[in-house]
């Protein structure tokens, strides 16, 4: 969709902005501008809280005799919204914030006056570094402490890392990879029921061997009895024969 009213306008070749007249205005004219509250107040006249963001159509102007480093402080006029009473305040380039000025009250701001507690805090320290020497050798000692401490962490770290080059990275991963793990579960489980069943067979084929072994000697056994029972018997009938050749001589 195109615009309603157009932003930019023709210029000729001719044109010279020298000729266009100026306008005079006072030194402290006044403009309006549509700005936002840059910080929680409350109104003193009837307490109405006037929070960071709201926006206001406000009167600016210029502050006279008043600049930072060449930097024009603006000031800025609004109303409160309920009593409309006005409130000014102005610009603190500084400090890069706003300083307000009449009609309220800045409300609390724990960030702001932390920052500004450290600030002063670090220029406290390096005030006392500047004038007094055992601080600052102080302070040298500790950063040089801490240097040490430092370079021996790295030491510790390079050795470390010196260890962990014979780690085979690899054979970690397979060792925890649940099917390379149950695989080899699997393998363990079959060499050990292999091993049993040859225990087993193993062991029935001693039994058996050992039963055969008993039979032979039983019947290697058996002649010899037959064997000591013919001695008997001869050596019986071998006697009676003497005394029978006895009688007859």
């Amino acid at each position: 969709m195109s615009e309603r009213k157009v932003s930019n306008k023709y210029y000729s070749p001719d044109f010279d902005p020298s000729e266009i007249p100026r306008m005079k205005l006072s030194k402290n004219s006044q403009s309006t501008t549509r700005l936002m509250a840059p910080f929680n107040m409350k109104c003193n006249s009837c307490g109405e809280y006037i929070y960071k963001g709201k926006k206001f159509n406000a009167r600016e102007e210029d502050v006279d005799g008043d600049d930072y480093l060449g930097i024009t402080i603006k000031r800025f006029y609004i109303k409160c919204t309920r009593c409309l009473q006005e409130i000014s305040f102005k610009t603190d380039p500084e400090k890069t914030d706003y300083v307000i000025e009449a009609g309220a009250t800045r409300n609390f701001m724990a960030l702001k006056l932390a920052e500004e507690q450290a600030q002063r805090e670090d220029d406290e320290l390096k005030e006392e570094e500047a004038t007094n020497p055992m601080k600052l050798l102080e302070k040298r000692i500790q950063q040089s402490k801490q240097e040490i401490d430092v370079l021996e962490a790295l030491d510790n770290l390079k050795d470390l890392n010196r260890r962990q080059q014979t780690i085979d990275y690899d054979q970690m991963l397979e060792q925890y990879d649940t099917k390379s793990a149950r695989e080899k579960t699997i393998k363990e489980q079959e060499e050990i029921d292999e091993e049993f069943v040859q225990s087993v067979f193993n062991k029935k084929k001693r039994t058996v061997v050992e039963e055969e072994i008993i039979e032979l000697t039983e019947d290697d056994l058996l002649p010899s009895k037959k064997i000591a029972k013919t001695d008997n018997v001869t050596s019986v009938h071998d006697s009676t024969s003497v005394s029978i050749n006895k009688l007859i001589i």
